[in-house]
């Protein structure tokens, strides 16, 4: 049976102050430094103990927390937080807490991440950045599969796609384990980037599987069908892992890329058990209605 999830943001709890996103300007943390971002911190880990608590309340079993838990987290090393004894602490109770609920936990870094880019300062933040978002799997506890994704886009072509993917290749080794071991790659929106076709090529070199989006999918198609496409990324999946896909529909307007506020289209698994991360914008409440319109139907095609 596909499962599905949203990402980062609850927005019934939002309404109670209870989120996972505080953050600062610059010029605070510039100001008050790691001590402001250590209590914020603390403060974010806190709140995605309710969440999970929430979400294990509410039947979801698929989570993808933010990546901003930590305000500036490239800044510092997390263990000089001020806060770090307390938030390690929480951060096990959590790990251990998805673990007994079954929830599977997952992390989509942001796109200043460019393992592709031929600039070795831009490619040295990234490996600071998603360096960080393997501590705090491990600090959770979660396992260093793919189970527990960390999933990032190449972000950038630079004129030579081949050439670009085996930057990737090369710079992926230069990362920790923590993040090896957890790392995927997701096909874009944009013709001129990379389709699932395109990715196949680091998936070969590297082995990390490739996270399949049906939106960017219209827009990116590398000659193959959405079937096709699903299927060749799931073919990247080791046995025993389910495979993670991402849906979301086009909001009105003039970017069709833009994401909807909530999804009305049944979602197409072609028979496959998905674990799917509903991207809309309205989150938990998106899927929500989702379920709720299909209830009475089969759910999922």
């Amino acid at each position: 049976m596909s499962n599905l999830g949203y990402a980062c943001i609850n927005m019934t709890l939002s309404k109670k102050k209870i989120t996972t996103n505080r953050s600062m300007i610059k010029k605070t943390f510039l100001k008050e430094g790691i001590d402001r971002a250590s209590e914020l911190g603390l403060l974010n880990t806190r709140d995605l103990m309710e969440i999970v608590e929430w979400n294990e309340k509410n039947g979801f079993k698929l989570f993808r927390i933010t990546s901003n838990l930590f305000p500036w987290s490239s800044k510092y090393k997390l263990c000089d937080m001020p806060h770090f004894n307390s938030i390690a602490s929480i951060l096990k109770d959590i790990g251990e807490l998805a673990s007994e609920y079954g929830q599977r936990i997952t992390s989509h870094p942001g796109p200043f991440n460019v393992l592709v880019s031929p600039n070795e300062n831009v490619v040295k933040n990234t490996i600071t950045d998603l360096s960080s978002h393997g501590e705090v799997f491990d600090l959770m506890g979660l396992s260093r599969t793919h189970y527990n994704v960390i999933n990032i886009h190449c972000n950038g072509v630079y004129g030579d796609k081949i050439s670009a993917m085996d930057r990737f290749c090369r710079n992926f080794e230069r990362l920790p384990e923590a993040v090896q071991t957890r790392l995927t790659v997701e096909n874009d929106d944009k013709a001129s980037m990379y389709s699932v076709k395109d990715l196949m090529y680091i998936h070969q070199r590297t082995g990390i599987p490739i996270v399949f989006d049906y939106h960017h999918h219209k827009f990116c198609t590398g000659d193959l069908s959405e079937k096709d496409a699903l299927e060749m990324a799931m073919s990247t999946w080791a046995d025993g892992i389910k495979p993670l896909v991402h849906y979301s529909e086009s909001a009105p307007g003039k970017i069709p890329q833009a994401h909807s506020d909530y999804i009305f289209e049944k979602i197409n698994t072609y028979g496959y058990d998905l674990d799917i991360e509903v991207e809309a914008k309205m989150k938990e409440l998106a899927v929500i209605s989702y379920l709720e319109k299909y209830e009475a139907e089969s759910l999922l095609i």
